[in-house]
């Protein structure tokens, strides 16, 4: 986790300590759908990625990250920024999760670390975290994710 800043309480003259969780995923889009994963134990799905090791950059976290989970390799050289999402979670931890779109070689395979590979539309929202949903509803307006 890193930590981002103190958020004072209002009214309360209290500052607290604001701790952000940072991510980067993978946004495979495919035909309208998403690629999402369901890591093992958890019955919540998540676009692929996760969080640095150490002093990673984005893409070399990305890379590791996709290759653990999904059994691919990411093409670095064709690697794309395609937005950074934020947001609240219950537990007072802040989501951010930078995404990037990519080509890759190999075949889509669940890791031993992953139970379930599933293609995602917009109804499937729900059954993401609220950072991927503010993903899901960039997609789906731009027309991306039916």
């Amino acid at each position: 986790m890193t930590l981002l800043r103190d958020v004072a309480l209002a009214g309360a003259g209290v500052a607290r300590m604001v701790f952000v969780i940072d991510t980067v995923a993978w946004v495979h889009l495919v035909n309208g759908e998403i690629l999402c994963a369901r890591p093992r134990g958890t019955d919540v799905f998540y676009v692929p990625g996760g969080k640095r090791e150490g002093t990673e950059s984005d893409l070399q976290t990305l890379l590791r990250e996709i290759a653990e989970e999904l059994t691919v390799a990411l093409r670095p050289g064709t690697v794309r920024h395609a937005g950074t999402y934020q947001a609240d979670h219950p537990d007072g931890t802040v989501v951010r999760m930078s995404c990037y779109t990519g080509e890759y070689s190999g075949t889509l395979a669940a890791s031993s670390e992953i139970d379930e590979l599933a293609w995602f539309r917009y109804a499937d929202r729900p059954r993401v975290p609220p950072v991927d949903q503010l993903l899901f509803d960039d997609l789906n307006a731009s027309g991306q994710l039916r």
